[in-house]
């Protein structure tokens, strides 16, 4: 019997599911309403049901119809892929409406919102699955299972360094990512996928956090600073960006002007903002350290403007030493094809025994974004079921610890102190 699904949340990371739900997944699952506060967007996405996929449209509801949407659809899954800070509300109303989840990661934002989402699985009895694509690409998956079997004996420490380039980066400080009661910033919103695999590898979970950086490059504040004396608000509308790099032409691409140009009419959201504008209170700049429930300890950075995107991390151990190195496609959020958003380019995997000789790795390099890891995803979330030795499906409690890190490390950038999980949870 096929699943009925709906989704909500119709932007730019929508159609990684519907799509899917609606060409190679048809006979398992069907895609039945789409829900969210722009009708627009919507009908958009219906389009693109129609047209790219050859599939009917399906019914749309707007956001404060979240409730008569399943009572009328009754769907047996709800998609959450709406912006950050409001996950938790259509996760704990799906819950409670007799609906499992699949949300796309972060879980949420902050302890309070976890705390509920938490509450709401004991009390519903439901399901909550988080999106955590980067589980499944072949090289992470070959690290956890390389870490598993002791081939370097007890991890002691992990150095982490993650590259987002100035095309990639520069997009989490155009749109709604830049302020931080929506997001919880990069260290929530984009590390939750570093921090879980760190805790997916480690089989372990975050105990300390101290973190420090800033807003080092972005905004207004630091371009003045090197000199720039031309600003704008958006890039439509606005001849100072033409010459801007970091400018965003909505009206170029067909599919980002149909998705937000076309739609901000309902409700003034800015898809193209100049990331050298006022108001960004997120940070480009993070360096994190982290003490695990197993004694690793963990050194992290992120930095967001970058000539490169990808990442190296190195895994010491009592018997040996791991190094992967990654680099990644460059990409703008729904501005191409899905399939190549976050495709590796060039990936390194070696091993350093105490006493041998250095070795490569070999990885199965499988088509499609994020290394084939969206793939995998995809057919974990809706294929049949398969047993999965390396248990890669993330839960809610999965989707909360990824979160914590990223959370406490905020708290430590407001404090300047280091701050115990457990005093938050």
């Amino acid at each position: 019997m096929r699943k009925k699904y709906a989704l909500v949340g119709t932007g730019g990371r929508a159609e990684f599911f519907y799509g899917a739900i609606a060409s190679q997944y048809q006979q398992y699952g069907q895609l039945v309403a789409f829900c969210d506060q722009n009708i627009t967007r919507q009908q958009y996405a219906n389009q693109l049901l129609e047209e790219k996929y050859n599939h009917p449209p399906v019914a749309i509801y707007h956001a404060n119809q979240f409730e008569e949407m399943i009572k009328i659809e009754q769907p047996d899954i709800i998609i959450v892929t709406s912006i950050d800070r409001t996950h938790h509300t259509y996760i704990i109303k799906a819950l409670e409406l007799g609906c499992d989840v699949i949300t796309e990661k972060p879980i949420t934002v902050d302890v309070a919102k976890a705390k509920a989402i938490k509450a709401a699985v004991e009390r519903t009895g439901g399901k909550v699955r988080v999106a955590f694509n980067y589980r499944y690409a072949p090289h992470n998956t070959k690290v956890r299972e390389l870490i598993s079997t002791g081939t370097i004996g007890q991890v002691f420490s992990v150095h982490f360094e993650w590259a987002l380039d100035t095309q990639h980066g520069a997009d989490y400080f155009r749109r709604w990512h830049r302020n931080k009661n929506n997001s919880g910033g990069l260290l929530v919103h984009k590390a939750t996928h570093h921090f879980d695999l760190v805790n997916f590898w480690l089989g372990t979970q975050p105990e300390t956090v101290y973190a420090a950086g800033g807003l080092r490059y972005y905004g207004k504040e630091n371009a003045e600073q090197r000199g720039v004396e031309q600003f704008y608000h958006r890039a439509h509308g606005y001849p100072q960006a033409k010459s801007d790099p970091f400018a965003l032409d909505l009206s170029s691409n067909p599919h980002l002007k149909a998705m937000y140009l076309d739609a901000e009419h309902e409700d003034g959201y800015y898809r193209d903002q100049s990331v050298f504008g006022d108001g960004i209170n997120i940070e480009d700049t993070l360096a994190v350290i982290v003490t695990y429930q197993n004694q690793t300890v963990l050194t992290y950075s992120l930095n967001a403007y970058l000539p490169w995107e990808g990442f190296v991390i190195a895994f010491n151990g009592s018997q040996g030493r791991i190094e992967l190195m990654v680099k990644e496609q460059s990409y703008i959020n729904s501005g191409g094809e899905k399939k190549d958003e976050g495709k590796t380019e060039d990936i390194e995997l070696k091993v350093l025994p105490m006493f041998g000789q250095p070795y490569q790795v070999k990885i199965d390099r499988i088509a499609g974004g994020h290394g084939g890891g969206d793939q995998l995803l995809l057919d974990d979330l809706f294929g049949p079921e398969a047993k999965d030795p390396f248990n890669r499906a993330a839960t809610h409690i999965d989707g909360i610890q990824s979160i914590m890190t990223g959370v406490a490390g905020n708290l430590s950038l407001q404090t300047g102190q280091a701050v115990k999980i457990s005093d938050l949870i």
